[in-house]
């Protein structure tokens, strides 16, 4: 459905702009399903589903803003270093113990 006067668009323009949109779509529902595993969720109930899906998408747009070309091999990096987290969350690992 569009509210496009048949005038303002061109059949092939208007199939070019639902594939596009079905592109993005399917993009980002592989890479939370087999990335996140999100299908595989056991979390059903209140507002829990939605926050995890908020997270999700949060940590890919993080990702792939710092220039994440493979959300999937990056987070297995993250998993087995974690400290590589640390500066994707502005957090600076100092190693001066002299003080506190």
């Amino acid at each position: 459905m569009t509210s496009l006067e048949a005038h303002q668009t061109s059949p092939a323009d208007l199939a070019a702009a639902i594939r596009g949109h079905w592109g993005v779509e399917n993009s980002s529902h592989h890479i939370r399903d087999v990335t996140f595993a999100e299908d595989a969720s056991t979390v059903h109930t209140g507002a829990a589903p939605r926050a995890m899906a908020t997270f999700r998408n949060l940590a890919i747009g993080v990702l792939k803003t710092l220039g994440a070309e493979n959300i999937a091999k990056t987070t297995r990096a993250i998993r087995d270093e974690p400290r590589r987290a640390l500066p994707i969350l502005g957090i600076i690992n100092n190693q001066d113990t002299h003080g506190t």
